[in-house]
């Protein structure tokens, strides 16, 4: 990556920055860590995203609500989320706050306390979010799915944990996992905006550099083995039956992501004229809603379809999603096909870039996996040379029925 907006360094510590120079008022800066919930052990379920909103309960110098307000005073806004894989902690604000910003991430991250009382008071937070997201079918399948897909791996649990695992956690446990995954050297702090980056640097400096290194080892990741694909059926008392479909795929690094990309955004990727969209909406009728979706890991990935419909049309539905499937397996793109379906990603991408958020996000995920950055332009690139040769490869390994898992609700 050779562009001149872009800066990087690494402290002694081993914590990496990256800065992005725009000319925008609106200033972004986080830490970003490689720990998420398959970095749990199996009676540490759920802890990773239990942290990240314990990180906001209280410091050495700080309380509950003094880092509630710390940003908001000033009209910025401080926000969080973990995934399967990484635990994001990020700050918006105007341009003139950042040092106030990058101190407030460096208290929340290295100096958290984790008392008892707060974690009891959010044990029972997270047991409400929990029972809320029960509450909504076409969210809770896609876990369900995960873990049917990654069935006795690290990757397939689900990241809110269980009211069991909820219920064993405690400082100490707590201390632990913080301990052990939360190294500088396994976090990127990132930013954007038109702070100049030797200002960045030494606020950076200022803030983290004195933070050590843990001498406690954090878990080992282990890629998924093969699985044969399967189906299950589960009963859920819902008034419409919800499914999906789907296979493994690729790891975020594979080239081959990017005719997947395209493929899934042809097949039901959220746009009116994807082909499950004409198929089963407009064309049938029979759903409101149906979609597909690519997830790349650093070792693994997942494509998966998704349709809720009247019990009564599951069957004309799977029959009609097959169908589709079954065209991009043994039918390549003609020149046209092809082209439009470059056009219509590459405008969706343009769109998104124009998030300042999105963009800076996506940045610090790449940084933090692979220690670089993919530019939009270079990401156009890729999608110019994709030939139908490439794209049907792709479409027949992870579109083959025989590799096909079926979840269902009924």
């Amino acid at each position: 990556m050779t562009d001149p907006s872009y800066f990087t360094h690494t402290l002694p510590n081993g914590l990496r920055i990256i800065h992005h120079q725009t000319p925008s008022e609106i200033s972004y800066c986080g830490i970003a860590v490689n720990t998420g919930t398959r970095d749990e052990y199996a009676d540490e379920f759920g802890i990773a995203h239990f942290v990240e909103h314990m990180l906001f309960k209280g410091t050495k110098r700080r309380r509950a609500h003094h880092i509630a307000n710390r940003m908001e005073n000033v009209g910025g806004e401080m926000n969080a989320y973990t995934t399967k894989e990484e635990t994001f902690f990020y700050a918006t604000f105007l341009e003139e706050y950042f040092s106030r910003a990058a101190e407030l991430l460096s208290d929340i991250v290295f100096h958290s306390e984790f008392p008892a009382m707060q974690i009891d008071r959010e044990r029972e937070v997270v047991l409400d979010e929990i029972n809320s997201y029960l509450d909504f079918p076409s969210e809770l399948i896609y876990d369900d799915f995960e873990n049917m897909l990654f069935a006795g791996h690290d990757i397939g649990h689900y990241i809110l944990g269980t009211p069991e695992s909820l219920g064993t956690f405690d400082h100490a446990r707590i201390e632990r996992f913080v301990e052990r995954q939360y190294h500088p050297s396994r976090m990127v702090f990132f930013s954007s905006g038109k702070t100049p980056f030797h200002k960045v640097l030494r606020y950076v400096e200022n803030y983290f550099q004195d933070n050590p290194l843990s001498q406690e080892k954090a878990k080992t990741r282990t890629p998924p083995t093969p699985a044969a694909s399967g189906t299950i059926v589960l009963q859920k008392n819902t008034s419409q039956s919800h499914v999906m479909i789907g296979s493994r795929a690729y790891a975020m690094n594979r080239p081959e992501r990017y005719p997947l990309y395209l493929l899934n955004n042809v097949l039901g990727g959220g746009t009116l004229n994807s082909r499950l969209n004409r198929s089963l909406r407009e064309k049938n009728g029979l759903v409101y809603n149906v979609e597909s979706n690519v997830t790349f890991y650093s070792d693994t990935g997942l494509f998966c379809v998704y349709f809720a419909c009247d019990p009564k049309y599951t069957d004309k539905c799977l029959r009609l999603v097959r169908t589709e499937l079954t065209k991009l397996r043994n039918t390549p793109f003609t020149s046209l096909q092809l082209s439009v379906a470059k056009k219509q990603w590459k405008g969706q991408l343009g769109i998104a870039a124009e998030s300042n958020e999105n963009q800076t996000l996506t940045m610090a995920k790449n940084f933090l996996h692979f220690n670089t950055i993919v530019s939009l332009e270079e990401v156009f690139e890729q999608i110019e040379v994709l030939t139908a040769e490439q794209i049907q490869e792709v479409a027949q390994e992870i579109l083959d029925p025989s590799g096909l898992f079926l979840l269902k609700y009924d």
